[in-house]
């Protein structure tokens, strides 16, 4: 398991009750769905934390919380649970992606964007999954239960395919060590 590495398990309970009741906080900021070409046009998003001004996200800047951090509370607790356990010293964007039934995110990497080389300390984790969501990196396949967060190199080339038939809900939470 050279690019994904269990860290630890969650109650994510109140979390997906809390996104089941605010629908309206998907794809608010469609910079990554609607990216042509991109790897994310089969995916919704809910950014909770990044940059302030969408001019300074290619090059180094300060993430700061989204509106979607206070609708979110149930978040909070994990994500502070998650910086202490890998001993962060920075936090930096916090996403959370949806891929729908039969949807996919395409091989990819990451390498090369500041924000993903910056904050290279990289936690998934799943709220909502199934047994036929398999998530690659490189050669490596995982299934990844809801409520367990893993550690992932995005900086490698990696992948996600949702072969069955619910949501794959997962909030990626970005650290610098």
């Amino acid at each position: 398991m050279a690019h994904c590495e269990y860290l630890a398990s969650y109650d994510v309970t109140d979390l997906a009750a809390q996104l089941d009741a605010q629908p309206e906080l998907w794809d608010q900021n469609p910079m990554r769905t609607s990216w042509e070409d991109g790897p994310f046009t089969q995916t919704s998003d809910i950014w909770v934390r990044f940059g302030n001004d969408p001019g300074t996200w290619a090059g180094p800047h300060e993430p700061v919380n989204y509106p979607a951090w206070d609708l979110l509370p149930a978040l909070q607790p994990i994500v502070a649970d998650l910086v202490a356990r890998v001993g962060a010293k920075k936090l930096g964007g916090i996403l959370l992606a949806r891929i729908p039934p039969g949807a996919s995110i395409p091989p990819h990497t990451d390498a090369g964007a500041w924000h993903a080389e910056h904050y290279p300390v990289k936690a998934y984790v799943v709220i909502r999954s199934n047994p036929q969501c398999v998530n690659r990196y490189e050669d490596e396949e995982y299934i990844l239960p809801a409520g367990e967060a893993w550690l992932f190199n995005n900086l490698v080339t990696h992948s996600v395919e949702n072969r069955g038939e619910t949501d794959r809900l997962a909030a990626i939470v970005c650290m610098r060590t």
